[in-house]
């Protein structure tokens, strides 16, 4: 796999031979292992090393930019000749802003030796014990296994220099038979942490309770929404909580700041001291990695905003890097006592926006909705499709489990929400 000294040396090729005003020089290296498995067997093992190299210049305001997947000299001059010719046809950019400076950047560790010394072989066994528990219940099990190793660096002409090194694997799984189907999905950064004998308990678990799904009518009902539910829906809030946006008004979000907008039990946070969590030591732009609240109580703290905007604003250059949703105590069970009667829901999927300016959104359930009432579940249901809008439904929490570490970037609750929109049911 590509090392540092590989990439400064690129760098300083760069320095020498590029004539233009400004640049920002980007290598992404990335060393992958993914096995997929289908219908109880191995279907494809993927491995190799890829390299995306990129340069982008100005000169004054007029940019271009090129990327090439080597780093010989040759293709280093082709991409400095590409991206210097690009920048001299183009239009001037009335948003340029000049490359980042020399920042001190945090120490994170985004590395795990564990991760990184991942064999096929262990995969494959990793892969055998899901097949095996699947065939236990006469059921099919596909799904994907995939370890990460990146390499990150950046280089620019005002003086920003950075290097970060990450890995990751993710493992995700669906079982399925006749008409009962459900899916579950971890990824972490150190595969330390990560239990295979746990996930398979929870696919067994949401797999046991899905037999014989009844329709349920629609309406509005209490819910329950598992740690996976909430991330879906989540991620969805992070694209649209932008400043600019919200400063021009695309977003319920205009003129909010420092306002209590949300509920106050949701909190959202960004950490660089959690050490299950990705994190970020530099943006692709060469932000320094930061600790940032984003909603405090219900209160919005910050936006993120681009360099650009950030600058012309006087505000701080930041993005969502990983997602911390603060939580409680209350287990399952004691949500189910709270409320006379309710579901919960496993997954969303297939959201989409019906107005982003008010901010509500339609989606659909997925594997799995039960039915509970006096406390017990009763029965599995049918999916549903819902119409919501995130900060209202925030407003209405009754109660937050432990946050839970879901994704090797995310941290998260299971939410007991008030009244949620139930506008449609479907025959599946």
């Amino acid at each position: 796999m590509i090392t540092r000294d590989q990439m400064q040396k690129a760098a300083e090729f760069i320095r020498k031979n590029c004539r233009a005003s400004d640049f920002a020089f980007g290598i992404n290296g990335s060393d992958n292992l993914l096995t997929r498995f289908a219908q109880n067997g191995i279907t494809q093992h993927i491995t190799g090393e890829n390299l995306r190299v990129s340069l982008e210049v100005a000169f004054d305001n007029k940019t271009g930019t090129a990327t090439v997947n080597r780093l010989d000299d040759d293709s280093l001059k082709y991409l400095i000749r590409t991206s210097e010719n690009m920048a001299k046809l183009n239009q001037p950019d009335p948003e340029f802003i000049a490359s980042e400076p020399a920042h001190e950047l945090p120490e994170v560790n985004n590395y795990s030796d564990r991760t990184a010394e991942l064999t096929v072989e262990k995969i494959v066994d990793a892969v055998v014990k899901c097949v095996n528990n699947a065939k236990a219940k006469n059921a099919k099990v596909s799904g994907i296994s995939e370890k990460n190793i990146h390499n990150t660096f950046l280089y620019t002409k005002n003086g920003f220099e950075g290097f970060d090194q990450s890995t990751s694997f993710s493992h995700s799984m669906t079982m399925k038979k006749e008409g009962v189907e459900t899916k579950v999905s971890k990824s972490v950064k150190d595969y330390n942490k990560f239990n295979m004998s746990g996930l398979i308990e929870q696919l067994n678990s949401q797999f046991d309770s899905l037999q014989n799904p009844v329709q349920l009518a629609k309406g509005r009902y209490p819910i329950i929404l598992r740690p996976a539910a909430v991330l879906n829906w989540l991620v969805y809030l992070i694209w649209t909580f932008d400043r600019r946006t919200a400063d021009e008004g695309h977003t319920p979000f205009t003129d909010q700041i420092g306002k209590q907008f949300f509920g106050e039990k949701f909190y959202f946070r960004s950490r660089l001291d959690d050490p299950d969590l990705a994190t970020s030591k530099f943006s692709s732009d060469g932000i320094p990695g930061a600790n940032m609240d984003w909603i405090i109580n219900g209160v919005i703290k910050n936006m993120s905003a681009t360099r650009y905007y950030a600058k012309l604003k006087n505000l701080k250059a930041a993005r969502p890097f990983n997602v911390i949703v603060e939580g409680g105590t209350a287990t399952e069970e004691e949500m189910m006592k709270q409320v006379d009667r309710g579901v919960i829901v496993n997954r969303f999927w297939y959201i989409r926006p019906i107005d982003r300016k008010t901010g509500e959104w339609t989606g659909l359930t997925r594997d799995g909705v039960l039915y509970f009432e006096n406390g017990k579940i009763q029965k599995s249901v049918t999916n549903f499709r819902w119409n919501e809008i995130l900060h209202d439904a925030t407003k209405r929490i009754l109660a937050l489990g432990p946050s839970i570490q879901q994704e090797y970037y995310a941290r998260i609750p299971a939410m007991l929400i008030d009244d949620f929109n139930f506008v449609d049911v479907t025959t599946f």
